[in-house]
């Protein structure tokens, strides 16, 4: 059973879509002896992948017939769905704030009772056990695959000027000077997409800052002003080391430039292998931990929960839905997906990844990760404009006010949630 709710409830604001995609399930619900589960996910870059998943059960399954539904913004649409109280049985969605704002209002299942749940690694559990606004009894999701970020780098350059991969802050830029002698752009970064802005700042986090932050300042334990101003530090460090005008080109710019082998780095996650590979299929790519720190043991692989199967409170089966997720956390369809997309499995067991990925492998198999910072934010605070304008104008002081003031008033619903939790159980 759930804790007593201090809810801040579902941010639904501008979830409109047409009557047509506001439609459940339209498969036939009613053959005999034949349960249905509707399976809605977000993953847009993954429809391929889902509908040979989804063949794939329906012809090794008698008992169960799986629909998976892919849609456009299928966040606004679950949103909207859940309005309407026409609720899928099983949603594929990311471990963020939304998954967040679906727990506080009782619209996700507690799933500890499966089976399945003991085979994934305890960190990303961990991961998405931090999301929640106050404790919770129970699990709400099972993590399927994560993402990583930190450094992607020219492995064909790097060997060719005898570069070490850097372990420590000082190593890094070291490695940044020694690339610029050699008349080499050493990052590139594309900061006109304010979002991109967000991929370094949430690597250098993940070194400098608590994990647990931003329940700490809620809980009045700290402020921003005191864990960012390292992290702020260093990103004003990094610009050295970018393209001339970052704030002039954006991820596609980023993303080709690196590409075609005009910066030996590029400080980013996973997710933008494809996007390169499209511009350059033979480019030797490999990847590495940002590390923040001088201290070894305090540098982490920057890695959240990128896609979870979580089942709805209103599934009448959740057996059927258990027979789903036994079939997706099959070994040989996780591979399926991690083939396709670069993607780090949360189920621990052996699998192959992307060479793409042998510097964070250490990482990865000792569980030595932590979320992206930016799953915290509330999407209204703009953290990625704020941090964009702080790079451009540089006021560290400026930006890390502003940080507090916004972060007190978009938060004030989750605030008041952890005073009264607190004051129910203890600031613990």
């Amino acid at each position: 059973m759930k804790k007593k709710k201090y809810g801040v409830g579902l941010c639904l604001a501008g979830a409109t879509v047409s009557a047509l995609m506001l439609q459940g399930c339209t498969a036939d619900k009613n053959k005999e002896g034949v349960t249905e589960i509707e399976l809605v996910q977000y993953k847009q870059e993954a429809v391929a992948i889902f509908e040979e998943l989804e063949k794939k059960f329906n012809e090794t399954h008698e008992d169960v017939h799986l629909t998976i539904s892919s849609p456009n913004d299928a966040m606004t649409i679950l949103k909207t769905r859940f309005i309407r109280e026409d609720y899928p049985d099983i949603i594929g969605i990311g471990g963020d704030i939304n998954y967040s704002y679906f727990i506080d209002s009782d619209i996700l299942a507690d799933v500890s009772d499966y089976e399945g749940i003991s085979t994934i690694k305890p960190a990303y559990l961990d991961i998405l056990e931090g999301l929640e606004f106050v404790p919770e009894e129970g699990t709400y999701g099972v993590p399927y695959v994560a993402n990583a970020a930190g450094v992607l780098y020219n492995r064909d350059l790097f060997e060719e000027h005898g570069w070490e991969i850097p372990e420590t802050w000082d190593e890094f830029t070291a490695l940044c000077e020694a690339i610029q002698a050699e008349g080499i752009q050493p990052l590139y970064f594309g900061f006109k997409d304010t979002w991109t802005c967000l991929a370094p700042w949430n690597a250098l986090a993940v070194d400098l800052a608590p994990a647990d932050v931003c329940k700490q300042v809620n809980q009045g334990k700290t402020t921003f002003s005191q864990e960012y101003g390292e992290i702020a530090d260093k990103m004003l460090q990094l610009l050295a080391y970018a393209e001339e005008g970052p704030f002039a080109y954006g991820y596609n710019d980023a993303c080709t430039a690196f590409a075609n082998g005009e910066s030996a780095m590029y400080t980013i996650g996973s997710y933008a292998i494809p996007q390169i590979k499209s511009v350059n299929p033979d480019l030797n790519i490999d990847s590495f931990v940002m590390p923040g720190s001088n201290d070894t043991e305090q540098n982490y692989l920057n890695s959240g929960v990128d896609l979870q199967f979580c089942v709805t409170e209103a599934c009448e089966n959740k057996e059927a839905a258990y027979e789903v997720l036994d079939f997706l956390l099959e070994n040989e369809n996780i591979q399926l997906y991690l083939d396709a997309q670069n993607a780090v499995p949360c189920k621990d067991d052996v699998f192959e990844l992307s060479p793409m990925l042998d510097g964070m492998k250490t990482y990865i198999e000792e569980g030595k990760m932590k979320d992206y910072q930016d799953h915290y934010y509330p999407s209204e605070m703009a953290v990625d404009a704020q941090i964009q304008t702080f790079l451009i104008n540089q006021d560290k002081d400026a930006f890390l006010k502003k940080f507090d003031k916004d972060w007190l008033r978009y938060n004030r619903d989750i605030i008041r949630m952890a005073e009264e939790y607190q004051k129910e159980h203890g600031n613990n």
